[in-house]
């Protein structure tokens, strides 16, 4: 599911939660609502809100990493690129051809990457793109050189490409969300649970009813941003593609 469409569940499920506290404050007998049922209610609350930090602190950390990784290899990349351009100009004339095939990868990456209808990882285009990278390969190992300064510089095209190949593989492996189900399903449960305790004590009025629905919308935002830095590529938090768009500007020099 689109972390749109996580963060409104978890809004609905907390505030749900809330409101129907407050419909069971009404029809629960006296005795369930004595200070000994509350005291207990509230400690059993607050282990279930500890648990609720925990997890939500592994899953913002797990999007963050993940995030920073792509973040990384995404620059790290288009200063490979960069390097392996320059290393076939200096080869000479006859590397126009692998030059050429290595702008036309970038370009096809860059639209795979940071296009709205970019294909999804494993389908044939993407496969396409990624094996791009392997024909440019297969021409600079194709150069004849000539003199010891271009074998020193074939030799050198081809460790960096063989590089960029591993980098590009490495890529497409992360790009499936590093959240995982079972903790964000916990997450919803919990937090569900947690502001059902604070409809049941919580008086009914305007007040409290308004303060308890910007809770929830915090909580569920909080939620769609962990969620949004987890799919580095589209919605509000993307990896920048400026190293990548100057390095296209560039490449033709």
């Amino acid at each position: 599911m689109s972390p749109v469409v996580i963060g409104t569940l978890v809004f609905v499920c907390t505030l749900g939660g809330a409101l129907a506290g407050m419909w069971l404050r009404r029809i629960l007998p006296e005795p369930h609502l004595s200070d000994e049922s509350v005291n207990t209610v509230k400690v059993c609350v607050g282990l279930i809100a500890t648990m609720t930090a925990l997890v939500l602190g592994l899953v913002t950390a797990a999007a963050k990493t993940s995030f920073e990784s792509v973040n990384t290899t995404v620059r790290n990349s288009a200063a490979d690129v960069m390097t392996l351009d320059r290393t076939l100009a200096r080869y000479g004339g006859e590397s126009e051809f692998a030059r050429d095939a290595l702008y036309e990868a970038v370009s096809v990456r860059v639209s795979m990457l940071w296009q709205e209808d970019a294909p999804p990882p494993g389908s044939q285009d993407a496969l396409d793109s990624l094996r791009s990278g392997e024909a440019v390969v297969s021409l600079i190992s194709g150069l004849s050189p000539h003199t010891d300064e271009q074998r020193w510089l074939k030799a050198r095209a081809l460790g960096l490409g063989e590089a960029l190949l591993e980098e590009r593989w490495a890529l497409s492996g992360v790009l499936t969300s590093s959240v995982l189900g079972p903790f964000l399903a916990a997450l919803v449960l919990w937090l569900a649970l947690t502001f059902t305790s604070f409809g049941l004590f919580a008086p009914h009025n305007t007040t409290v009813i308004t303060t308890l629905s910007l809770s929830a919308l915090s909580v569920a935002g909080a939620v769609f941003l962990v969620l949004e830095m987890d799919g580095p590529f589209d919605g509000l938090i993307t990896v920048s593609p400026e190293p990548w768009h100057y390095l296209q500007s560039v490449m033709r020099h």
